[in-house]
């Protein structure tokens, strides 16, 4: 798997978010979500917004998935 795939999933499943992935051995990746529909929800409905971009390609193309999610507001 490749962190430029994994962003565009990510941006594409979430309108209007900029995503950020990094990640060397093409299974375990970091990724910075900024996108206005996490505003005013706890961080696990955040992750779960992103990993549903994901689907399938959780726990399987992509073994681990470290998550920073953020507003607009909140990244300044």
């Amino acid at each position: 798997m490749d962190a430029e795939i994994i962003r565009e999933l990510i941006e594409q499943g979430l309108p209007g978010a900029r995503a950020q992935v990094q990640g060397d051995d093409g299974v375990h990746f970091e990724a910075t979500v900024v996108c206005e529909a996490f505003r005013g929800k706890l961080p696990l409905a955040r992750h779960r917004l992103v990993y549903a971009t994901l689907g399938d390609l959780m726990g399987g193309a992509i073994h681990a998935l470290q998550l920073k999610t953020i507003t607009p507001d909140e990244a300044g």
